[in-house]
């Protein structure tokens, strides 16, 4: 799921090699993810270590880190980057906190649009007689559960990943 994605890759405090592994390299010309360029450990509690397959990387690696907007600061040692993991501040909590609820919004936007686009295909199906109106109501009924349920895992996961910051 895209949410769970976007909430691992927020910077809580606690080393977790999918903070950086999203995170785009200019390798070469192209862009790849980290975790298809080199290994990506966690060492210890407060960091995360990354040791490229190819040494010549190492400031690509470096600089892709430090402008991305997570707030992190990588160190090249000339055999691999560390990245050390920070707690974040009240103030950095509450920002996390409102980027959890903007996650959240933007995966209940794109379930409504998912949804609306299943209502409008039944609905075509309706008007060219392919199903019965009760066929349609039933389906778009089964539709909207579904909705339902996904926006309520949508709302636990929020939930635990703003507990989850605000605890540290």
């Amino acid at each position: 799921m895209h949410l769970k994605t976007n909430f691992s890759s927020l910077q809580i405090g606690r080393a977790h090699p999918s903070l950086v592994e999203h995170i785009m390299v200019d390798s070469y010309g192209s862009k790849m993810p980290m975790k298809g360029i080199g290994t990506i450990s966690v060492p210890d509690a407060s960091s995360v270590s990354i040791q490229p397959w190819d040494r010549n990387l190492l400031s690509a690696i470096e600089k892709a880190i430090n402008e991305s907007n997570l707030g992190l600061q990588a160190k090249n040692d000339g055999v691999m980057i560390r990245v050390p993991i920070v707690k974040p501040t009240e103030e950095k909590r509450k920002e996390l906190t409102k980027l959890v609820n903007k996650f959240a919004e933007e995966a209940r936007i794109s379930i409504r649009t998912a949804r609306q686009d299943a209502h409008n295909e039944i609905k075509k199906m309706k008007e060219d007689g392919r199903i019965t109106e009760d066929d349609f109501f039933t389906n778009d009924k089964e539709i909207q559960t579904l909705v339902d349920q996904y926006n309520k895992k949508i709302e636990e996961l929020a939930a635990q990943k703003e507990a989850d910051i605000l605890k540290i």
